[in-house]
């Protein structure tokens, strides 16, 4: 799911409002970028992209303010808002084309018209990609001040294309100015990351992300953004998606009683990663710690923690294979009983021990 956010980074017309919190990691990025090649890395869903987009901006606006911030309203902030500056390009897997606008050129048939096509749009980043993107950047710039790269996200370079960029990092041309943005950076060649200067972009502070959030129009910010793990677009996204705080709190306690129909309308790869933070919750409470994601009040308090264990490894094993919609009713039946049967499991021991 993309970000609405993001999706307003790249729409056409008007000046980017940058996300709050990363007012100051663009100052710092701009003011410390030594490198022809940055890496922002970070968790999902705190607007790495986003970072990576206003970097490109920044570099490319012909009316830059102090600090060397994009003015958003000059002829080339505009060109990058409507997806046609000659000298910026973005290298996305082509199924988040898809999901961003950036729809690639249909492949036409000997009648000239788009042919349609056979395949599932790719998650990976080709070398037919890197390909054009080397074609670019043999050629000058076009309005005089840098030509930039976007790759994002960059762990999804397949092995050919990520060895065929490596070559263009090694030896850039000219003006050539890059940004990788990566939520798993380990996923890069080490050869890749030691040709970029990285820009680290952590967790946001609660405080802006809760106010960001209220102005979306999200309802109960501080339930949805605790289940997102403190990032605020994938809160955001969630949200978008139906899931409400109300839903959210009742899940431990619909677990327990063993209601599998409180994950019916939820995506399996989304209901199995909601099954592996509460079971993760689950756990912090056996152990005497704060839960992570779930409100303390709505959390059962186990005691022995090894039937969560070995619930925990069996979700580990399912988000594996998240993404394939086979038998995925039963599946999530399953998942959600081995959890209750955990949970009951646990509660049985403790009363055995006490006795």
């Amino acid at each position: 799911m993309v970000s609405e956010a993001l999706k307003e980074t790249l729409k056409e017309g008007g000046a980017q409002r940058p996300l709050p919190w990363l007012a100051e990691p663009l100052r710092q990025a701009l003011a410390t970028a030594r490198s022809h090649a940055l890496l922002v890395q970070g968790p999902a869903g705190v607007g790495q992209l986003d970072l990576a987009l206003l970097l490109a901006q920044a570099w490319l606006c012909e009316a830059p303010l102090e600090g060397g911030f994009a003015c958003g309203h000059c002829a080339s902030c505009k060109l990058l808002h409507s997806h046609t500056h000659p000298d910026f390009m973005l290298l996305l897997p082509e199924a988040l084309r898809e999901q961003l606008g950036w729809g690639a050129e249909a492949e036409t048939g000997r009648d000239g018209e788009p042919k349609a096509s056979k395949t599932k749009p790719s998650r990976e980043i080709k070398i037919e990609a890197v390909r054009q993107m080397l074609s670019f950047a043999q050629g000058t710039s076009s309005r005089g001040r840098a030509k930039v790269v976007v790759v994002y996200p960059a762990e999804a370079l397949n092995t050919v294309a990520a060895n065929a960029l490596l070559k263009t990092l090694e030896e850039p041309g000219g003006s050539l100015r890059f940004v990788l943005a990566s939520s798993a950076p380990e996923g890069l060649l080490p050869t890749i990351r030691s040709r970029c200067q990285p820009v680290p972009l952590a967790l946001p502070p609660a405080a802006p992300c809760l106010q960001w959030l209220k102005e979306q129009g999200v309802e109960s910010p501080e339930v949805l953004l605790a289940a997102a793990g403190g990032r605020p677009q994938e809160a955001r996204d969630w949200f978008e998606a139906g899931l409400r705080a109300q839903a959210w709190t009742q899940l431990p306690q619909r677990l327990a009683r063993g209601e599998a129909a409180a994950l019916s309308d939820w995506s399996q790869p989304r209901a199995i990663d909601a099954l592996q933070r509460l079971c993760h919750d689950l756990l912090r409470r056996v152990h005497g710690a704060a839960p992570s994601y779930f409100p303390a009040e709505s959390l059962p308090s186990p005691k022995l923690a090894g039937p969560l264990h070995e619930w925990e490894a069996v979700l580990r094993r399912a988000a594996r294979h998240a993404e394939h919609p086979l038998n995925a009713g039963l599946l999530m039946e399953s998942l959600f009983a081995q959890g209750q049967q955990a949970l009951q499991a646990a509660s049985r021991s403790t009363a055995a021990r006490r006795a």
